[in-house]
């Protein structure tokens, strides 16, 4: 169990009480009505949308992650994770804002090439980057994956200062 919830032993209670929370969360939801689903596509948005506030600490998780939990291929992670960020793109404002924050910190320069380099596990986020890029100036450049890397983005310049202008 500490394995898929990516722990150690010592940390396993104190992590499943997280999970246990959301879980609360969403049996009282479903008590009280507020929250009835016909799909069952909607039930594992619901119970991600809960997870990213609780267990991931306002982080939105990758697709391994995703993976681990929900027994999903990294595909069907992506999608998950897709669809809980548009349908619930308002309350998972300032998770998608923070992920965002912190994959800009982790940043790394190359001098040489001029541009920054991320590793970014969730093409998800990525894609969110690229949106703020358009909405800031349809005229900056997109961030890409470097030829040859598997999670690895580069982010020219001009990108980076304006990304970091909106997400710091």
């Amino acid at each position: 169990m500490a394995n898929v919830l990516g722990c150690s032993l010592g940390d396993l209670e104190d992590q499943l009480s997280l999970f246990g929370t959301a879980a609360i969360r969403e049996y009282i939801s479903m008590f009280l009505g507020q929250k009835v689903f016909r799909r069952g596509s909607d039930i594992l948005e619901y119970r991600l949308y809960l997870l990213v506030e609780e267990a991931f600490q306002g982080q939105i998780p990758d697709e391994q992650a995703v993976s681990k939990l929900f027994q999903t291929t990294s595909t069907e992670s992506r999608s998950i994770i897709r669809s809980v960020m548009s349908k619930y793109q308002y309350q998972l404002k300032a998770p998608i804002e923070s992920s965002i924050a912190k994959l800009l910190e982790s940043a790394t320069k190359d001098k040489e090439e001029n541009q920054y380099i991320i590793v970014a596990n969730s093409f998800n986020l990525v894609a969110e980057m690229n949106i703020a890029l358009a909405e800031i100036d349809g005229n900056l450049p997109p961030v890409v994956k470097k030829r040859g890397g598997i999670s690895t983005y580069l982010i020219q310049p001009s990108s980076y200062a304006r990304l970091k202008e909106r997400y710091s």
